[in-house]
């Protein structure tokens, strides 16, 4: 890859993911319950070795992989993240034993993985959270905690196997006393409702009620566990804006095909210098953000240091470019882009979220204005 376009073979494979998307997992995606797993659409991921490459593949891959799946099936893109999202830390920063035993139940798509962050107090803010984790047995040094609190807006939840729980151990303040846990969900103490979320995936609570655990849930040191999400959230969001622009491209591409068929005013609609001005804008955006979601995405595989400031901008643009994009495509089409099952009424919905998860577009600014005054 040069910095303004992709190889043959590249473009190839992406190719390859969009028919195979299409053709194979559209199918499986259409007969899944909204806001419940796809059981079968994460066993076909498996099968085709698409998880698989969520754990073996650069920040790019990731990325391309990402927005071809959207392009195509955005429930097929959504159930792979949140298995790498819920998965990743236990990749890096896990166990021998704890690798072993989860991981390959989640690349073949058998174990449902979620990364549980976000409270009710806490979700832009991750430093604020208040999920305590307190010593067992006496505040014995080695020993087990007890997981007490919350966990609000976690996707997958309450229906995934296990989740990567960060919670206040108090080795210091703020992001310094966060310590991140494997918390099986047949612990005793877990509970969990579901959401009624404008997501076609589960989005849930957790409640912690003494759940415990010992220093064979680690994931990383205590204390450590700030850095532990970071690290996941770094990778994840430039993908995120791969996520956006797959989106965008298909939203794009059927307004062209649209536009240049639709009869209006004595021609098509592409005639008209108003629509093909829109539709200019609406390319323009799109190439921006999957060139900057590209550039972050490279910067993280030759592992620069500005890759937070990159990953932020590169999820900040790409979002947002997503829903002005999607809007104007809904506005060309006119009311046929409302009717239930239509791909824009279904993107219309889907593209929301993005602009939130992972941190906000106003999160991302902040990150951005930090990294450039450091």
């Amino acid at each position: 890859m040069t910095g303004f376009a992709l190889g043959a073979e590249q473009e190839e494979w992406c190719g390859q993911l969009r028919a195979l998307a299409a053709d194979r997992l559209r199918p499986l995606a259409d007969k899944g319950e909204p806001g419940r797993v796809n059981r079968p659409l994460l066993a076909a991921l498996g099968e085709l070795g698409l998880l698989e490459r969520v754990f073996t593949s650069g920040a790019l891959e990731l990325c391309l992989l990402r927005e071809s799946l959207a392009y195509g099936c955005t429930e097929a893109e959504t159930a792979l993240a949140l298995q790498g999202l819920g998965a990743h830390p236990v990749l890096r920063s896990g166990t021998p034993r704890q690798r072993a035993h989860w991981l390959p139940q989640v690349r073949a798509g058998r174990a449902v993985a979620a990364f549980a962050l976000s409270e009710p107090g806490a979700g832009s803010d991750a430093a604020a959270l208040a999920l305590e984790a307190v010593r067992d047995g006496g505040g014995e040094a080695g020993g087990g905690w007890r997981l007490s609190g919350e966990k609000c807006w976690i996707s997958n939840a309450p229906e995934a196997d296990f989740y990567t729980v960060f919670a206040r151990t108090g080795e210091g303040p703020a992001a310094k006393g966060v310590t991140a846990f494997l918390v099986p969900a047949d612990r005793p103490g877990l509970s969990g409702e579901p959401l009624d979320m404008l997501s076609p995936h589960p989005i849930g609570r957790l409640s912690f009620d003494g759940v415990p655990v010992g220093p064979q849930d680690l994931l990383g040191e205590p204390g450590r566990g700030f850095r532990v999400a970071m690290d996941t959230l770094n990778l994840f969001r430039p993908s995120v804006g791969a996520f956006a622009v797959g989106m965008a491209r298909a939203a794009l591409d059927a307004t062209l095909a649209h536009t240049a068929a639709r009869r209006a005013f004595g021609g098509v609609l592409g005639d008209l210098q108003a629509v093909g001005h829109r539709v200019a804008e609406m390319a323009t955006r799109t190439e921006a953000a999957r060139l900057l979601v590209y550039a972050a995405a490279g910067a993280y595989d030759a592992g620069s240091a500005d890759v937070p400031r990159r990953s932020a901008m590169a999820k900040l643009l790409a979002t947002e470019t997503a829903q002005y994009v999607v809007d104007h495509a809904v506005q060309l089409h006119g009311a046929v882009a409302l009717q239930r099952g239509h791909l824009l009424e279904h993107l219309y919905r889907e593209v929301r979220a993005p602009r939130i998860y992972e941190g906000a577009s106003e999160v991302q600014r902040t990150i951005i204005a930090k990294e450039l005054y450091r």
